[in-house]
């Protein structure tokens, strides 16, 4: 008997952004099918016309590709396999499993009224389940037959054995008065057709998944597993929204996040592995396990989230975190041709940036001038005490046959002994002079990113700046 191969499917319907908590159900089916060396499936379910939009299709392509979760079937599209449901839906008419319902809107309506009166629970009560095939042209919508008798029983991955009467259950529209198929169906027949074995997806799916599993027994097709994730709160433990935050997963990409600490964040939010925090992409496939997902729902922390981004920006190479400085770098209209190279930029801001964001903001001296020093920093570096100490570290950095950075180093510490100064005389005017502020890496690494000529410029600037002052 062959095994079959495990696969898995993100369906998210591009109504919107792909949010954190899509993104997250995304990851462990992406995780459930590299730790079982499965295949995953990206499905857009775009059924829903009126409010799918090509921008949100776009939005999830975009965020899916960011975080790095490759698929290696899809995107499939339902709109584009109406087909194939309304293939299986005259099949089904012509065995009996499913049939045509001609009630009304009003006497729908004016029976759910008549059931919350009495307190019973709103079902389709079977009007037209057994009725004769009628000749006309009344419209119709297609229902599915489903079973009164038993029980429907799974065991879902997260939840344990879930248990649902048929009676609790009515026959489900899978066909609409226009002829388009809905949701349920054609999930149900997706799933199918692609040989899902395991269905990872939110709590809010619990409901559908008794109707699905008896459509898919009527139509003789493998259940597949499942695992229903519980929803992720703010961090004030309401449903996470648009206050909390829960944007669109590029908008991360946009405040400086990288796509590493976000899928780290994302992983432990819900699942956990003894007590440990930070997870490469390899360990969180090796260790993956769906039934260590937590039951209850889990709280969005935003200084985790930054704590680890620190994190990935320290720890990562270099070469890989000048790939997404890059694009923010562009985003600010720094134009980095003429300057150090990314990753140099990336080692030497890496101790003190939180985001990408903030560290493309504070790299900004490195690749353009500046036209006037930060006031605060002026006034307290560059003051008449200065001028001694600026035009003798020019001259010994202009003397340097190579521009390196012992030979920085050298220089300042040289002029500071020859000063019978401390180092601090020499380099914090030095930083104000070569960056425009007081804040910068080392300065010795900061003039040799900044370049000879640069550094020359600056500090000529520099001293003039200081000269003008002592006059005045």
């Amino acid at each position: 008997m062959s095994i079959m191969t495990t696969k898995t499917r993100f369906a998210p319907s591009p109504t919107g952004f792909l949010h954190v908590g899509g993104a997250r159900t995304a990851l462990y089916s992406w995780l459930y099918a590299r730790a079982n060396s499965g295949e995953f499936v990206l499905r857009i379910e775009d059924t829903d016309i009126e409010r799918s939009t090509p921008e949100a299709c776009q939005a999830i392509l975009d965020g899916m590709e960011w975080l790095g979760l490759n698929w290696e079937q899809g995107p499939f599209y339902q709109t584009k396999r109406f087909d194939r449901y309304n293939e299986i839906i005259a099949q089904m008419l012509e065995k009996g499993s499913a049939y045509k319902c001609y009630c009304s809107r009003d006497r729908i309506e004016k029976m759910r009224e008549e059931q919350a009166e009495k307190g019973l629970s709103q079902k389709y009560d079977a009007c037209c389940r057994d009725l004769a095939p009628r000749n006309t042209d009344e419209p119709f919508v297609i229902r599915f037959k489903n079973p009164t008798e038993g029980t429907v029983v799974f065991d879902d991955h997260v939840r344990g054995r879930i248990e649902i009467a048929n009676a609790e259950l009515d026959d489900l529209i899978i066909a609409r008065t226009e002829g388009t198929p809905t949701y349920n169906f054609c999930v149900v027949v997706d799933d199918w057709d692609m040989g899902i074995t395991c269905v990872v997806r939110g709590e809010d799916h619990i409901n559908n998944t008794p109707r699905q599993i008896n459509i898919l027994k009527a139509l003789g097709a493998p259940i597949p597993e499942y695992a229903h994730v519980a929803m992720i709160l703010g961090d004030d433990g309401a449903k996470l929204s648009k206050r909390h935050g829960a944007v669109g997963v590029m908008q991360y990409r946009d405040d400086g996040f990288l796509p590493e600490a976000l899928l780290n964040y994302l992983v432990r939010l819900g699942w956990s592995h003894g007590d440990q925090e930070i997870f490469s992409i390899e360990e969180m496939k090796q260790l993956f396990k769906l039934e260590d997902i937590n039951k209850a729902a889990s709280a969005f922390n935003t200084d985790k989230l930054i704590w680890l981004n620190q994190h990935y920006i320290k720890n990562l190479d270099p070469v890989d975190v000048a790939k997404q400085l890059e694009w923010h770098m562009t985003d600010q209209n720094i134009d980095t041709s003429n300057g150090p190279a990314l990753p140099d930029v990336v080692t030497a801001l890496s101790e003190r940036a939180k985001t990408l964001k903030e560290m493309a903001a504070s790299s900004r001296y490195f690749f353009e001038d500046f036209a006037e020093f930060d006031a605060t920093a002026a006034k307290k570096h560059l003051r008449g005490v200065a001028m001694e100490p600026l035009q003798l570290v020019q001259k010994k950095l202009a003397e340097l046959n190579e521009w390196t950075l012992e030979g920085i180093h050298q220089a300042i510490e040289d002029t500071a002994s020859e000063l019978e100064v401390g180092m601090g005389k020499v380099g914090m005017p030095l930083r104000v002079a070569v960056t425009g502020a007081g804040m910068s890496p080392a300065v010795d690494l900061t003039l040799f990113l900044v370049g000879k000529a640069r550094c020359e410029q600056r500090i000529s600037k520099a001293i003039e700046f200081v000269a003008n002052r002592i006059n005045s």
